[in-house]
C-alpha cells in the first residue's frame, strides 16, 4: 500500500491522484495475504482434499482480491461524482532517456530513500504499540487484562459483523503492521503476555475452532482483513503526501466503513439462512 500511495506521484491530476491515493487501500498488501491464506486454508479448504483443497482456498483469495478491485472501481466512481468532482485528464505515460546505472547511486538513494524511510516511520508507530500491545496483555485489573477489558467493550458491536471483541481489538492493536493480527488474536485465546507465533496450521485450527470459529467467522475476518485502514506507515505517507490529515481521516474511514456494512450485510444474510433451516 506505501508504494501504491507514492506510485501515485506520476499522476498529473491532484483530484485523481487523491481518488488513486484514497482507494489504494482495497487492494490488498503483503501482509494482509499470508492471514487470507491461512484463514482460507483452514476454513474453506477443509470442504475439500488434497490438490482440491488447495485449489478451492486459492479461489476463495482470488475471489475475496476480485472484491476488492470492484470495490476500487465503484468507490472510485463516487468519490469523482461526490467530494472530488472534476473534469477527468488524460494518462500519457512518457520513458525517460535511458542512462546507464550507477550503481553507486542506486544503493545510495535505495538505503536512505526507501529503506530508511519507511524503517523510520515504522519505528515511530510501531515502537509505541508494541508497548500498548505488553501493556494491555499484562496489566490486569480485577483479575481482568486489559485485553479482555477492551475486547468485552467492542464484542456486541462485533457480534453484529459476526466476529468477537478479540478480533477487532487485534485489528485495532495490528494497525502497525497487519502481520501482527493473527499473532494477537492466538495471544488473545490463549491468554498470553507476549505474541505467540505458531507456525502449524492445524494448531491454529484448533485454537480457532475452540473459541467458536465458524465459516461465518471466516468469510466476515477475510473480508474484514481486505477491507480495513491501512496501516501505520501508509496513514504517515498518505499525510506527507497529501500535506493534510484529512484525507489520512478518510483513507482509514473508508475501507473501514464498507468492511463494517459488508460483515454486517453477510452476518444477516447467514442468520436469516439459518433461520429457515
Amino acid at each position: 500500500m506505501l508504494h501504491g500511495v507514492v506510485g501515485a506521484r506520476i499522476i498529473d491530476s491532484p483530484r485523481e491522484r487523491l481518488i488513486a491515493i484514497l482507494t489504494n487501500a482495497f487492494v490488498p498488501c503483503n501482509g494482509r495475504f499470508p492471514f487470507l491464506i491461512t484463514i482460507a486454508s483452514i476454513f474453506i479448504g477443509s470442504f475439500a482434499s488434497g490438490f482440491s483443497a488447495s485449489l478451492l482456498s486459492t479461489f476463495t483469495v482470488l475471489l475475496v482480491i476480485i472484491l476488492g478491485i470492484y470495490l476500487t472501481l465503484v468507490i472510485s466512481k463516487i468519490l469523482s461524482k461526490t467530494i472530488l468532482k472534476g473534469v477527468p485528464s488524460s494518462f500519457i505515460l512518457e520513458l525517460p532517456p535511458y542512462r546507464k546505472p550507477q550503481i553507486g547511486k542506486i544503493i545510495v538513494r535505495s538505503l536512505f530513500d526507501r529503506t530508511l524511510f519507511v524503517l523510520g516511520r515504522a519505528i515511530a508507530v510501531a515502537a509505541p504499540c508494541g508497548i500498548v500491545i505488553w501493556l494491555f496483555s499484562n496489566i490486569y485489573i480485577n483479575n481482568v487484562t486489559i485485553l479482555t477489558l477492551v475486547a468485552n467493550f467492542f464484542d456486541p458491536f462485533a457480534k453484529l459483523m459476526g466476529l468477537d471483541g478479540y478480533i477487532i481489538t487485534a485489528f485495532l492493536l495490528g494497525i502497525p503492521a497487519n502481520e501482527i493480527v493473527l499473532p494477537i488474536i492466538l495471544m488473545s485465546y490463549m491468554s498470553k503476555g507476549t505474541l505467540v507465533n505458531i507456525e502449524d496450521i492445524s494448531t491454529i485450527s484448533n485454537i480457532l475452532l475452540s473459541n467458536g470459529w465458524t465459516i461465518l467467522t471466516a468469510i466476515n475476518v477475510m473480508i474484514f482483513t481486505l477491507l480495513h485502514f491501512p496501516c501505520s506507515t501508509t496513514l504517515l505517507t498518505i499525510k506527507k503526501e497529501t500535506g493534510s490529515w484529512k484525507w489520512s481521516i478518510i483513507s482509514f474511514l473508508l475501507p473501514t466503513v464498507c468492511g463494517i456494512i459488508i460483515c454486517m450485510t453477510t452476518t444477516l444474510i447467514y442468520n436469516v439462512c439459518i433461520s429457515f433451516v
